[in-house]
């Protein structure tokens, strides 16, 4: 057998690629117009949604049949939203209110909005349990740590995604929460045994096949438990035994980002790629750092190639094709768009925020804030420059409010002598994220509260000690709603 353009047709109906910028390239034109069956979006090629909805339909005029993936969690993780900061929280906030209809509600609001830009598929929601606290990855994106919660809110989320038209992704399967590691950088393994994945990790991807999700996600990361050498993405084992044969899914199974070191580093984008379909996996998500026509090619070279050479079964790549074909094909009439009362994602950020050590004389501010945030550096999920803070919606509110953000740099030689000067005669507040990650927030914290113990903290990551500070705010997310709601909560305006 040789490289046919017939295998080269095959190998584009599997490839989700990425490219650059707001408007179609010329290479993805003609790809499209020769077979190729989806790509994925990123925040670079969203700007406006009458400018995102004008790009997709430039797509589809090439390939009516096209599959559009996006990811979009919401909250930290946004692309349609990464200019300005998400207009909803994300897992971890609606998991601390506990309300699955409102979940549904806010999923049911994204995929609105993901129609109406001419998206056919979400990667989301991420179904992890997040059972490690210094997870660097996964934290808020999870409904939270207990399996029965995030399996509930993970099905919730699934039905009001999908009510709205737009198929679901549930990821990152058999689950990244109980992890230390980054997979974009390094490869974790999920040391547990196959009764306690059944019981922590597997528990919302089961909810999520009940729930008939359209798709599911891999996780680049190795568990000895069923595979002592190959990650998820990469393993029959856990694609095919585990998810196919024990928990019975008969949907489209999507791949991570294939250039992620976990699976790139030991066998290159392409090898992974092949490996990742013979594994299981149906289609290959590519393009968020290697978003050209070169990558594209190598890619359907290597899956071509590997079923030359008999490492990808040819029968194997035809039943991907069917199955990406089927999803593509998949469509939910949208229900009517309607929301409680207002825009659903602040409703939902006003609930979540958690007020602790308050002992009722500190709010609301009696005059306009000194604010100090505290930044650390985002893992590859979160756009860099995606706007984030308290600052800005209190000033709105407290006209005089200033700001000072500092990240771990300029903290290095310890804490600036003059930090706090302007805070002097007026209310202090210290804006963290993660602080319990992160040894130099939780110095420079308690450097200034041991100075102002009538400090105001508000954490917009994962909770750790809520007991720091005259006042401790948890807004269990850093979008820009729960910037809003806690603004309104320092301001005494929260509804």
């Amino acid at each position: 057998m040789t490289r046919s353009t017939e295998l080269l047709r095959l190998a584009d109906s599997v490839i989700l690629p990425g490219f650059i910028g707001t408007s179609p390239p010329d290479w993805l034109r003609r790809r499209l117009a020769d077979g190729l069956a989806g790509v994925v979006l990123f925040s670079r090629n969203v700007d406006t949604p009458d400018q995102l909805a004008a790009l997709t339909a430039a797509l589809r005029a090439e390939n009516p049949a096209l599959l559009v993936g996006i990811d979009e969690e919401a909250g930290d993780v946004t692309r349609l939203e990464a200019r300005t900061g998400s207009s909803r929280p994300g897992n971890y906030a609606l998991g601390v209110v506990d309300d699955v209809h409102l979940t549904e509600e806010v999923a049911r609001d994204v995929g609105h909005d993901l129609a109406a830009a001419g998206v056919t598929i979400n990667f989301a929601p991420a179904a992890d349990v997040n059972s490690n606290p210094d997870n660097p990855v996964i934290g808020l994106r999870s409904f939270g740590a207990d399996p029965g919660l995030v399996a509930r809110h993970t099905a919730a989320w699934i039905r009001g995604l999908q009510s709205a038209g737009v198929a679901a992704c549930a990821k990152h399967f058999p689950g990244h929460g109980d992890t230390s590691l980054d997979s974009h950088h390094s490869l974790p393994v999920v040391a547990v045994s196959r009764e306690e994945l059944h019981e922590v990790e597997l528990w919302p991807f089961r909810a999520a096949i009940q729930e008939g999700v359209r798709a599911i996600m891999t996780g680049h990361l190795v568990v000895p438990a069923y595979d002592e050498v190959m990650p998820a993405t990469l393993s029959p084992r856990i694609l095919t035994d585990l998810l196919r044969g024990e928990l019975g899914f008969d949907g489209v199974v999507i791949t991570d980002a294939v250039e992620m070191a976990a699976v790139s580093a030991p066998y290159g984008i392409g090898g992974a790629s092949a490996r990742a379909v013979a594994a299981g996996a149906d289609s290959v998500c590519v393009g968020g750092e290697h978003a050209d026509e070169a990558t594209f090619d190598h890619i359907r070279e290597s899956i071509a190639d590997a079923v030359v050479s008999g490492l990808l079964p040819e029968a194997r790549l035809y039943e991907a094709c069917a199955r990406v074909a089927k999803l593509a094909a998949w469509r939910l009439p949208a229900q009517d768009r309607v929301l409680n009362g207002g825009p659903v994602g602040l409703a939902a950020a006003r609930r979540a925020i958690r007020v602790s050590h308050h002992d009722g004389a500190r709010l609301p501010l009696s005059a306009a804030p000194h604010v100090v945030e505290l930044a650390p550096d985002t893992n590859l999920a979160i756009d860099k420059g995606q706007p984030w803070g308290v600052a800005d919606p209190l000033g709105a509110l407290l006209p005089g409010t200033t700001v000072t953000r500092l990240g771990e740099a300029e903290l290095a030689d310890g804490i600036p002598a003059d930090l706090l000067d302007r805070a002097a005669d007026r209310p202090l507040v210290v804006v963290v994220r993660d602080a319990h990650r992160h040894a130099w927030q939780m110095d420079a914290l308690g450097h200034m509260l041991a100075a102002r113990p009538d400090g105001v903290v508000v954490e917009m990551g994962l909770p750790g000690r809520t007991d720091l500070g005259a006042v401790h705010i948890a807004t269990h997310g850093a979008s820009r709603v729960c910037g809003q709601a806690a603004a309104e909560t320092l301001t005494g305006r929260l509804p």
